[in-house]
């Protein structure tokens, strides 16, 4: 009876557990059903263009996680407090090109044609549900919080894994956004999370908005995957094709390396900047991220004019050193001779007029 018991504690405190607002919630009612009518939607989930094993064949989930907490990886987070500087969020551009601020990861901020665009905030110490589980933010890479976002036009959110979508975050900023432009299903986790339903706009592979009579954005397909709790693929990841008048941008958001990029890079390019993913990668799970060389090769594809390599540079979500995806990419840039940009956390870029590239993630 005793043994009982506690299996039943144990499932209730599981249900309890797995409901708390931070998981979000799966989609139902119409957003289901238009979900189950996409072409890519079979088996009870939804797919990716091509077939895309989480792990490669004779390699266990089990395998994985053993070699992820067990095994020694020497440098995995910095040893110091990472340079940054703090930026001007709220302030006026210094100049009519687009700006970009990075604060890390896959967040950034651009600010074009006197919109600002908040992409993927995620400023939670743990990219995870709960704070006491997964890789700390390293050091130096909290000084902007999500309560100084004050007056975002657009914020965009590629897909729901933690990393992309945090849920303290967006509870401090979305209520003052304007509008919201995601992947289709996410807005069932914003709405779970009391965000008014007018404000979101999910959009499917292809498709397109347009905002304040000149902003365009356009869904386009990744190579990835999407879930905050166990069942996969109920809602939509994405990249997105920003355009306005004078500039095109390309923010990637989680890839694998794939067809798409050049069959994008046909329909949309050329692109005057290409925001790509550069970390976390291993062998262990090669289809749903990108190695450096291939993000290199991703943004030729994309026929882009520079690069600038994001998801580094504040969480350790993979084995290798911290610092190592920069490194590479960068080698790999030089050799196919692709203009990089490389900023300092919190440092503005300006599209065409400033472009750092000092080598700040060196350690002495």
């Amino acid at each position: 009876m005793i043994a009982v018991y506690i299996l039943l504690s144990l499932v209730i405190a599981f249900f309890i557990i797995t409901n708390l607002p931070v998981f979000g919630r799966l989609p139902k009612g119409l957003r289901l059903e238009k979900i189950h009518h996409l072409a890519n939607y079979r088996d009870g989930a939804l797919q990716n263009e091509s077939i895309t094993l989480m792990q490669p064949e004779g390699v266990s989930f089990f395998k994985i996680l053993k070699a992820f907490f067990f095994e020694k990886h020497p440098n995995k987070a910095p040893d110091q407090t990472l340079p940054f500087i703090t930026p001007n969020l709220n302030g006026s551009p210094k100049s009519n090109a687009p700006e970009i601020i990075w604060f890390g990861h896959s967040s950034y901020l651009i600010k074009i044609d006197d919109l600002r665009i908040l992409v993927d905030p995620v400023f939670s110490k743990t990219p995870s549900p709960f704070s006491f589980i997964g890789s700390k933010a390293f050091l130096g890479t909290d000084v902007v919080k999500a309560e100084e976002f004050k007056n975002i036009d657009v914020l965009i959110i590629t897909h729901d894994h933690y990393d992309h979508l945090d849920y303290h975050s967006i509870l401090k900023i979305a209520p003052q956004v304007k509008s919201i432009v995601t992947s289709l299903g996410v807005g069932s986790h914003l709405e779970r999370w009391g965000i008014k339903t007018e404000k979101i706009n999910e959009l499917y592979w292809n498709e397109s908005l347009t905002l304040f009579n000149s902003l365009q954005l356009t869904a386009v397909p990744a190579r990835h995957f999407t879930g905050r709790k166990f069942k996969r693929n109920q809602t939509l990841w994405s990249a997105f094709v920003l355009k306005t008048a004078n500039c095109q941008l390309f923010l990637g958001g989680d890839s694998g390396y794939d067809t798409h990029f050049a069959k994008i890079g046909e329909e949309f390019g050329p692109f005057d900047l290409a925001l790509l993913e550069c970390g976390q990668y291993n062998a262990y799970w090669p289809y749903i991220h990108m190695f450096p060389e291939e993000t290199v090769q991703a943004a030729i594809d994309l026929k882009a004019k520079v690069l600038m390599p994001v998801h580094w540079g504040k969480f350790s979500l993979a084995m290798h050193p911290w610092n190592e995806p920069v490194k590479r990419v960068v080698v790999a840039a030089a050799a196919k001779q692709l203009p990089l940009v490389t900023p300092k956390l919190g440092e503005t870029i300006i599209l065409n007029e400033y472009l750092p590239t000092e080598n700040w993630w060196l350690e002495e």
